[in-house]
């Protein structure tokens, strides 16, 4: 905050700042290109000599473009912002989302004395917040990382959020604590080092019954054999070369990164892709404006109009969606092979394992046959960050594929669904997907009567639940103690999504919808001729690399 105001006075005065500080530690090396994080952190850094370049290791200050502020830290957050004597948001910050997504599951008595009082201090802070603390628009429980991957509206921007699943489609974004978040809505700027980074390119082709969740899951385990057992990715940026993949696809493999243990990933787009993404993420924060979710700075329509002229910048060739140097340097460069991915992905927790130190990461990833048709499963999952609308369209088709093939719908394990976002249910609702998940659930969420307590006990039926983090969040909703579960949510951890019991351990296995729903209806993994018959005739998300010429 001091070294703020000294820079600004130094401005103001057009004097050079004296040295009060100690020297940030600045890394240039002659002749060697940047990477697009170190292009990122350049264009954003402040007090830098006009015409100096930093690399990887330099330390910088920079501007923050977008804030989010979730809702477990949140009251932290605000309390930091009381004491910092600070009373409105920095003109410097793009946009602001205060979330209400972790504690959206259950409102029970602290959410309700906890929430309304944060979402007041942040509404006047000038944040846009899910709850409207004067009542006229609908209360959200969007996730927040969906929200932030909305309102990111220039793949140049920094992210900071409080949560440690800030990892945008466009930018670069940091998962970070309350204070880092005070600071960064108070003032617009956080300070840091310039991270190394990995490079991560594919080749191949994608079989037609695979998910891109396959992918993802494959690329930590082809990274490992790579380097012989060493996570190249953890404390880097993943520099991930998806380039057709749109906005809410990307985010599939951008929001992963986190349980990689990497500082925070950057995806590289085509400059058309990236016109598609914008023109949805207007589309969207337009939903919000129409929701009444938008402040007296009118911060959402700012956003659009930056939206627009980024669009335009794009298409006039001004300024191309954002590349790396062709000589720029990297701690690592991992190529990903489609063709060798032939059966679903799935990261087991491997809770028995006789290495403890192996247990509960994301290292041991299996296919479908190891599990030989017959690893019972207590509890399905499809829910959490993890999902987009095609995940949803995807829950809805495969029933239908089912109830053709075998005249009805029966689980023989619990389904658990929750959408990201209202948005994607609105869009849902409007393209005919939800009406079929209707149909097959046995339980729908209500906004106007929330759960005042977690549940306890599932049946064997389907629950459409409120948009949220749900399960994955493990700080309302659990499984049964002791429960095998199959998951699309992030977390391995032990205890998160489901505890351990007397004589048998909770396990979360993650996989890609197709699995996870196969998985419900059976009771069990299915094997790998089940698999493709459920998924016969569904669109997958799909993938084709921008060059499968490696």
């Amino acid at each position: 905050m001091v070294k703020k105001i000294q820079t600004f006075a130094a401005k103001i005065l057009n004097i050079e700042a004296p040295t009060v500080f100690a020297p940030a530690k600045k890394v240039y090396i002659e002749g060697q290109g940047l990477t697009a994080a170190e292009k990122i952190f350049n264009r954003n850094a402040v007090g830098l000599t006009q015409g100096k370049i930093l690399h990887a290791g330099s330390d910088v200050r920079v501007e923050v473009n977008i804030v989010g502020s979730q809702d477990t830290t949140g009251l932290m957050t605000a309390q930091e912002l009381e004491a910092m004597a600070a009373t409105v948001i920095s003109p410097i910050v793009d946009g602001a989302y205060q979330s209400g997504c972790h504690t959206a599951s259950v409102w029970d008595k602290k959410a309700q004395a906890n929430i309304p009082k944060l979402m007041k201090f942040m509404n006047e802070f000038g944040v846009i917040t899910a709850r409207d603390p004067k009542g006229e628009y609908h209360a959200m429980t969007d996730v927040i990382h969906k929200v932030l991957n909305d309102i990111t509206i220039d793949e140049w921007a920094i992210i900071i959020g409080g949560d440690s699943h800030t990892r945008m489609s466009k930018g670069v974004a940091f998962g970070a604590d309350s204070g880092t978040v005070a600071l960064a809505l108070a003032t617009g700027e956080a300070a840091m080092p310039i991270p190394e980074s990995v490079k991560v390119t594919f080749r191949g082709e994608m079989k037609p019954h695979m998910d891109f969740r396959d992918v993802v899951h494959a690329t930590q385990l082809q990274m490992l054999q790579q380097f012989d057992g060493e996570n190249v990715f953890q404390g880097r940026i993943i520099e991930v070369h998806i380039g057709t993949l749109l906005a809410d696809q990307a985010f599939t493999f951008t929001d992963w990164t986190a349980e990689m243990k990497a500082k925070a990933s950057i995806c590289i787009s085509q400059d058309d892709t990236l016109i598609e993404s914008l023109e949805i993420a207007k589309s969207r924060i337009q939903i919000m404006i129409d929701k009444g979710m938008d402040n007296h700075n009118q911060v959402l329509q700012g956003l659009i109009n930056k939206a627009n002229k980024r669009i335009e910048e794009i298409k006039t060739g001004i300024k191309p969606a954002l590349m790396p140097d062709t000589n720029a340097k990297y701690y690592a460069e991992v190529v990903i092979d489609l063709d060798i991915i032939n059966e679903p992905m799935i990261a087991d927790p491997d809770v028995n394992n006789v290495d403890v130190s192996k247990r509960y990461t994301h290292d041991t990833i299996r296919d479908l046959t190891f599990y030989g048709g017959d690893k019972k499963v207590d509890l399905s999952f499809v829910g959490s960050c993890m999902v987009h609308k095609d995940d949803l369209k995807i829950v809805s088709q495969m029933l239908k594929n089912i109830e053709n093939q075998t005249g009805k719908v029966e689980f023989k394990a619990p389904l658990v669904v929750a959408a990201p976002t209202y948005n994607i249910i609105d869009e849902l609702k409007a393209e005919g997907d939800w009406e079929y998940l209707q149909k097959y659930s046995g339980f729908e969420f209500s906004d106007a009567l929330p759960k005042s307590t977690a549940r306890t006990e599932y049946e064997n039926i389907m629950y459409l639940e409120r948009p949220g983090c749900n399960l994955c969040m493990g700080n309302q909703e659990k499984a049964a103690k002791g429960d095998t579960v199959m998951a699309t949510s992030t977390r391995l951890f032990q205890g998160r999504v489901v505890e351990d019991r007397d004589g048998k351990k909770g396990e979360s296995l993650l996989a890609s919808t197709p699995v996870v729903v196969l998985s419900a209806i059976l009771g069990r993994i299915p094997n790998i001729e089940e698999y493709k018959m459920a998924v016969d005739g569904i669109n997958l998300t799909k993938f084709t690399p921008i060059s499968t010429k490696q």
